[in-house]
């Protein structure tokens, strides 16, 4: 990057990785705290005392040995999710969308074998997603059927929302739309859609696809702008109510909208990622400094950070 292209970043309230691990997670996030968000089960028994919604667990393997037991946990269960506890990025997930006979089918339509699950499982038990490398804990869990609001611009898969929160106010957010060359994910490195959506409104803004703005899904062909996502206050509020769970300052909160519970938690970041500035067209710099200068009284709830935030990162985006 030349000097040009950085300082137009930086004019524009870009948040680059170095100002945002010294400036921000480092002095926001208590050490202590990040076992909460980096084990997802550590995390889903916060998120029950706090009374928010999480996808419901159908078995926790912790041990290779316990791998055959996962075919009486499921049985009866179509479909279903497979997640290492400690993994991030999306790595290690598994969705399965249906089952043939002895075979297990995803989203995107791939074809695995029992011995292809247990082998990942086993994966998954060594460590190999694991954030820290160490032997980790495989999540057996329901696999959510989203709301039809975003039915029109995704490939299969279960689009997901991403919040990100500093000091409990919600303030930068997306929609995370599967591809067909995210195999049905919704992750970002594999070729999913990255939209905007304004604090204020709840409406999707623009759109990035590999790096590029679009306007229009690469599979659907349908707009991916304009889109009112239902339920929105209440998702700040769960989002705002991160920081009271888990005490992180600077985190980012996933949420997928299920077709029958609502907003449902998938998963706490204290490293949330910057590709969220591209979608919105905005950097985050200049929201986080809004913050760092707003009223005491507005921090004294989830209920005041989120309505002072829907007053402030509106359509100027500020």
């Amino acid at each position: 990057m030349n000097l040009r292209t950085f300082n137009a970043l930086g004019k524009r309230g870009v948040l680059g990785i170095n100002c945002r691990n010294s400036e921000y997670i480092m002095r926001s996030n208590p050490r202590s705290a990040f076992p909460l968000v980096d084990n997802k089960v550590l995390t889903k028994r916060l998120a029950d005392k706090f009374d928010i919604p999480v996808p419901p667990v159908y078995h926790l393997i912790e041990h290779h040995g316990d791998i055959h037991k996962l075919e009486a946990k499921i049985a009866g269960k179509p479909d279903f999710v497979v997640k290492p506890a400690r993994g991030a990025g999306g790595k290690g997930i598994i969705l399965v969308a249906d089952r043939q006979a002895d075979n297990f089918v995803t989203p995107g339509g791939t074809i695995l074998s029992k011995a292809d699950l247990d082998f990942h499982i086993s994966d998954i038990l060594s460590g190999i997603y694991s954030l820290s490398g160490l032997d980790d804990t495989a999540i057996i869990e329901a696999l959510l059927h989203p709301a039809p609001v975003f039915a029109q611009v995704t490939y299969a898969g279960v689009p997901d929302i991403r919040v990100v929160v500093y000091r409990g106010v919600p303030m930068m957010s997306m929609v995370r739309l599967p591809t067909r060359a995210s195999d049905g994910k919704a992750n970002l490195h594999r070729g999913a859609i990255a939209a905007g959506i304004e604090i204020t409104s709840g409406k999707t803004l623009t759109a990035v696809y590999h790096s590029a703005v679009i306007t229009h899904h690469p599979d659907t062909g349908n707009p991916v702008g304009n889109i009112q996502v239902p339920y929105w206050e209440r998702m700040l509020l769960i989002a705002a109510s991160a920081f009271d769970m888990t005490g992180l300052g600077y985190i980012g909160v996933d949420m997928v909208i299920d077709s029958e519970r609502g907003p449902v938690l998938l998963e706490l970041n204290a490293r949330p990622g910057l590709a969220i500035q591209i979608a919105n067209l905005d950097g985050l710099r200049r929201r986080l400094d809004l913050i760092e200068a707003a009223p005491a009284a507005i921090f004294a709830t989830a209920e005041t950070r989120v309505s002072w935030a829907m007053q402030t990162f509106g359509a100027s985006r500020q």
